[in-house]
């Protein structure tokens, strides 16, 4: 199918782009939503505050679910409705928003965290491959200038949503609030939908009785175990009623009763039922490759996201969990070249796909270091308040929408190395600025426009990546191309952080040790130096970024061109 017709597909693509938008933004938010909730979130499930490292998978479960299984969700949105997917991701998001409100076992709190990942982290690249399913190439700046822009005002609106929310209610609002907005949404994408084109259409004969019984036994399945998390004092002190919630002997958790067996039952027999519509997309899926990526993306967020930044490089799972990822990487490389039709098609990693993934990465490693690293700065020169130090970083948040609408706007005019490069060698300039600052420098006006002007060159550099990406990947690989720019940026992100806080603390140490009775003060300075590192390392991050992306073309194509490299890449 023509790109010209594919673009009339669908009768109001700008109003399906902006629902999946704002289901991106929604995702973006529960990232960092966590933040001012986590004590309160800890309480919920019975830990205290000394347990602070026991609460770490609350946070790195949802990154988990995030990174781990995006190469699978992109390549399913190559292969079904791209709406399919967005609808599918959104329900898994409500799904693991209702069972994280409900929680109050930390093993069901992280399981509801890790399932609103999976869904949250899949919208992104189905979102991205539904922009070059309804804009033709050469003209896909601003819609995904607009999807990068409202992925960054999610993570600046998640601490303060989270805040209004705790203003008022308690922890478990927020989580009500977002599984309420991901059912809203799902309706609108339902709305807005047209007629949902397929790269590969997956067909499967439901007879009408056998949608009835899926219907009844999903409603059972949620109605059960809901009631089983919920557990209702009316319904678990009366004495009829009571006897189903009661635990097994031996057991605590709300799930080992009758009603949560009858729940488990119920999902079971849901499964089956639903077995032959999965396997008429999973089919087409290389489920070995698959499984094997998501233990090496797994295994290597886990050991990196469970640190501490300030303390450590890796968590303390780090020896096992790098040699597993590590195992699993191999493993895929060698499926990849067996496979006959592996998860990512040989060829996907072409032309401008790959320094589009080089400059992903890296814009990821910047952007975690500002994020990480200004909080820390401001609690040891401006403020011990945790809330005050993060709200310094809104100006730098604020300024990273604004460049990522502003990178796709001048896509109309410029080619994508044209304009990402200035935006990360402006980021670069800055960071290095920024590797100067020490006591009083967060006090400084200049701050300010240090911070909005970083802001503004990384954001920049978004739009023109997932274009390029875009459009040298074939049609029919859209939805993996898009999913490997952001695993590159959230693995920039991660083992990023990883690297700098190594080098940073290798100079926070060699500072301490070079004082014979370091005052508490002269500690705190050492911790400055310690973060100065970290945003030199960041600098050098986004030039080497700069230089990398004017690999990304400095000319801009024109629709005969953009529609010609179409047509090289899909054969």
């Amino acid at each position: 199918m023509s790109t010209a017709r594919r673009l009339t597909s669908n009768p109001r693509p700008k109003a399906l782009l902006a629902t999946a938008s704002i289901a991106v933004a929604l995702a973006a938010a529960d990232t960092y939503v966590v933040v001012l909730a986590l004590e309160d979130m800890m309480s919920g499930v019975g830990l205290g505050l000394n347990a602070l490292q026991k609460a770490t998978p609350i946070v790195s479960g949802f990154l988990l679910g995030y990174i781990a299984t995006l190469p699978l969700i992109g390549r399913l949105a190559d292969l079904v409705s791209r709406q399919r997917v967005l609808l599918v991701c959104l329900g898994l998001f409500v799904l693991g928003s209702v069972i994280t409100a409900l929680a109050v076992e930390l093993p069901i709190l992280v399981g509801g965290r890790v399932l609103q990942g999976v869904g949250g982290g899949g919208l992104v690249p189905a979102t991205l491959a539904l922009v070059a399913q309804l804009w033709p190439a050469g003209e896909r700046g601003t819609p995904l200038g607009v999807v990068g822009a409202v992925q960054e005002i999610g993570s600046v609106l998640g601490p303060l949503f989270g805040a209004a929310i705790l203003a008022v209610w308690d922890w478990r609002m927020i989580f009500w609030i977002n599984a309420i907005a991901g059912v809203v949404l799902a309706l609108m994408v339902r709305m807005f939908g047209g007629s949902g084109e397929r790269a590969d259409p997956v067909r499967v004969p439901y007879p009408r009785v056998w949608r009835s019984a899926t219907a009844v036994a999903s409603v059972a399945t949620l109605g059960l175990l809901g009631l089983a998390l919920w557990a209702p004092e009316r319904l678990t002190q009366d004495i009829t009623w009571g006897e189903p919630f009661v635990p097994y002997a031996g057991h605590e958790s709300r799930l080992m009763t009758q009603i949560g067996l009858w729940g488990a039952i119920a999902l079971a027999i849901t499964l089956v039922l639903l077995a032959p519509l999965m396997w008429s997309a999973l089919r087409k899926v290389d489920l070995v490759g698959a499984l094997l990526i998501t233990v090496a993306l797994g295994a290597l967020v886990l050991a990196f996201a469970s640190a501490n930044p300030e303390k450590e490089v890796i968590g303390p799972q780090g020896a096992v969990l790098l040699p597993i990822a590590a195992v699993a990487a191999i493993l895929y490389l060698i499926r990849h070249r067996m496979a006959e039709r592996p998860l990512i098609n040989r060829g996907v990693i072409r032309k401008r796909v790959a320094p589009a993934l080089v400059a992903s990465g890296m814009v990821g490693t910047a952007l975690v270091a500002v994020v990480v690293d200004v909080p820390i700065l401001a609690r040891l020169t401006v403020t011990e308040d945790q809330t005050a130090a993060a709200l310094i970083l809104v100006r730098f948040l604020l300024a990273v929408p604004v460049g990522a609408l502003l990178g796709g706007w001048a896509l109309r005019r410029f080619g994508p190395g044209l304009v990402a490069a200035p935006g990360l060698a402006l980021a670069a300039v800055g960071m290095l600025v920024m590797s100067g600052w020490g006591p009083g420098s967060l006090d400084a006006v200049s701050s300010t426009v240090v911070l909005a002007l970083v802001g503004l060159g990384v954001g920049l550099s978004i739009a023109p990546i997932n274009d390029a990406a875009l459009a040298d990947a074939p049609e029919s690989d859209h939805g993996v191309a898009a999913a490997l720019v952001v695993v590159a940026r959230m693995i920039g992100m991660v083992v990023g952080l990883g690297v700098l806080t190594a080098i940073g603390l290798n100079r926070f140490y060699a500072t301490v040790q070079a004082l014979e009775n370091p005052t508490v003060q002269q500690v705190k300075d050492a911790g400055v130096v310690q973060v100065q590192t970290v945003f030199l390392g960041a600098a050098v991050a986004c030039a080497l970024a700069a230089v990398v992306a004017l690999a990304l073309g400095v000319n801009r194509l024109d629709r005969e061109e953009a529609s010609a490299r179409v047509s090289q890449a899909n054969t």
